[in-house]
């Protein structure tokens, strides 16, 4: 399954994390301290607060932060980028020096490219993804489907 980052629903989310886990209602309903009617809401919001998502992500062994994380590495314009013209004042928020892609990221981008949806120059440009990362994967990912074709 491809994720849709355009249209991420926290709820059905985490309700899919739910099933894979094999949780039921009631456990899920006593670790949050909630009603099974406040659970079916929690399941049917596009999305929620975020103490909600940090309690299911520590008792559902999944960072759905990340999910928002690569969203904006996909479409919001990187601070190195120049696109604003108000000068970078340093922030005491942390910096994280690398973006983390997850593999259905990378699966996205070389799906676009294996199709012809998108050439990598156009991708380097909406994505504001290196050019040396887009070739590690193209390559990186040719190799290991050639050898997955020997086997």
């Amino acid at each position: 399954m491809i994720l849709d980052l355009k249209n991420i629903h926290m709820g059905n989310l985490i309700s899919q994390r739910v099933t894979e886990k094999g949780f039921d209602s009631f456990r899920i309903c006593k670790f949050l301290k909630c009603t099974d009617l406040e659970w079916k809401s929690i399941q049917s919001q596009k999305s929620l607060d975020t103490e909600i998502i940090l309690k299911l992500s520590t008792f559902l062994e999944y960072d759905f932060f990340r999910i928002y994380s690569q969203y904006l590495i996909l479409y919001a314009p990187q601070a190195n980028t120049n696109y604003n013209t108000i000068e970078n004042k340093k922030s005491s928020l942390p910096h994280f020096r690398k973006s983390i892609y997850m593999k259905e990221v990378v699966d996205f981008i070389l799906e676009q490219i294996e199709n012809g949806n998108k050439t990598k120059a156009q991708i380097m440009e909406e994505y504001k993804i290196p050019k040396t990362t887009i070739y590690k994967w193209v390559n990186k990912y040719r190799q290991s489907q050639h050898n997955d074709e020997r086997k």
